[in-house]
């Protein structure tokens, strides 16, 4: 057992108890000095009350509060008093993470404000700016993927790469398998314990030379976890479906189509979890989940040191016993 105060501990807390000595020893002066008053028969005490009181009769308890004071030292100093002296070291390892983003023309769908794409990143930057500690990359697919922004712990590059997503950028289609293909191929020579995919579409796989299968069976022997997000309400979304001749896209509301199974499967093969996001802020409670369950590994080396700090204790008590006894002696001294 150790009682504790601000940068102090007792190593024998319980010999504290004994500091009731003092105010029992306080209690038992008060009445001895009471009985020992002595009486004499005078026919009155008005010239003995304007007697003055000698400076020695006025300060004749110095003494015994000395010997307390002692007394109270010396019980502190044999509880040992220790100091603390403490450090502690921190080593943080962060995770390896990419996100795998669809950008096919089916993102433009305005269920989500303004469209799903432009939500999906946004609540994805926010993501990343929570995740400090870790190396996080970028891909993006359609009809094909590329690696827009390899694995760096440099926030400020991945978001730039976010928010340069756009479609158009590769061939139009939904090539889930090929997605994943390129974020597994990011992390294969990741030496990190921990590595994650989060692969976000929101439609049927229906490109690539990869089958999404395949693809998740390679990233389940890298040792990957793979997140999967289809993003899309259910029923019918306001969605492009064909182009002006200004380049302008025409809007129609058309069945929203996802592979739920598929990211579901995909998910399970790698351990990991599939989520279906029907709008912004189920989007977002997805990314803060994945943010819980994939955690930093801290670990914190603690070293103490508690020296004891008795000694200044006994010097004191030892110094006031010595005074106590001169004044007694010297000072206070009764002649019988």
């Amino acid at each position: 057992m150790r009682m504790t105060m601000p940068d102090i501990s007792f190593a024998h807390p319980w010999l504290l108890w004994l500091l009731l000595i003092v105010p029992i020893a306080i209690i038992l002066y008060v009445i001895y000095h009471t009985r020992l008053t002595s009486h004499l028969l005078f026919s009155s005490d008005a010239l003995l009350k304007k007697l003055p009181r000698s400076f020695r009769q006025r300060t004749r308890v110095i003494p015994f509060v000395l010997r307390l004071s002692a007394i109270a030292l010396f019980i502190v100093a044999l509880a040992r008093p220790q100091g603390f002296i403490g450090t502690s070291q921190t080593t943080t390892e962060g995770i390896d993470i990419v996100l795998s983003m669809d950008v096919s023309v089916s993102m433009l769908a305005e269920d989500f404000r303004p469209n799903r794409m432009e939500a999906s990143k946004v609540i994805a930057e926010d993501f990343v700016t929570n995740r400090p500690n870790d190396r996080i990359g970028v891909v993006a697919f359609s009809g094909e993927s590329m690696t827009m922004c390899p694995l760096t712990t440099d926030q400020g590059a991945v978001i730039n790469q976010l928010r340069s997503l756009k479609d158009g950028m590769l061939s139009d289609g939904t090539a889930i398998g090929m997605g994943l293909a390129t974020a597994v191929s990011s992390l294969r020579n990741s030496e990190s314990k921990s590595k994650v995919v989060i692969l976000l579409t929101d439609g049927v796989n229906n490109a690539g030379v990869v089958s999404p299968t395949t693809a998740a069976e390679i990233a389940h022997t890298f040792g990957i976890r793979v997140y999967t997000i289809g993003v899309g309400k259910r029923g019918k979304a306001k969605s492009p479906v064909a182009r002006t001749a200004g380049n302008q896209y025409i809007y129609d509301y058309i069945d929203v189509e996802i592979d739920e199974q598929l990211l579901a499967d995909i998910a399970t093969i790698t351990g990991g979890k599939y989520f279906r996001a029907e709008n912004e802020s189920k989007l977002r409670e997805i990314y803060a989940e994945i943010d819980r369950m994939e955690k930093n590994i801290v670990k914190v080396m603690e070293y103490h040191n508690k020296p004891d700090k008795y000694w200044w204790l006994v010097a004191a008590g030892s110094m006031i016993f010595v005074l106590e006894w001169l004044l007694k002696w010297l000072y206070y001294r009764q002649i019988p």
